[in-house]
């Protein structure tokens, strides 16, 4: 027989907050077009919703479940942004047609001679 156990309504809104993170994010890899703004999405969004739902689940699962989930979150705060920017730099080196023709932001150098 399954017992059931209900969840904190506070524990739960940050589950569903979490949740809300994660449906967006997957919004965002559906509408973007190029893989760095897919990959961009998909970066930022993960380690947000992790912690927003880490913190709902620490609630109900005290504190040797909290301090776990803050390992994790540690662990995954720390090792995503040098996955990320490893992905960056394999679609960089794979697929050239992404990359802008030329920097935008860069000012033009002055090339006439003033002699």
């Amino acid at each position: 027989m399954i017992a059931v156990v209900a969840m904190s309504p506070v524990a739960a809104g940050f589950l569903l907050a979490g949740v809300a993170v994660v449906v967006l994010a997957g919004v965002g890899l559906l509408k973007l077009n190029t893989p760095y703004a897919r990959i961009h999405a998909a970066g930022k969004a993960s380690p947000v919703a992790f912690l927003i739902a880490g913190v709902g689940a620490s609630i109900d699962l005290g504190w040797s479940g909290a301090a776990r989930l803050a390992v994790a979150g540690v662990a995954l705060l720390i090792t995503l942004p040098l996955a990320v920017h490893l992905l960056f730099r394999a679609v960089h080196r794979t697929e050239p047609q992404y990359d802008p023709p030329q920097d935008v932001l860069r000012p033009v150098a002055d090339t006439t001679d003033d002699i």
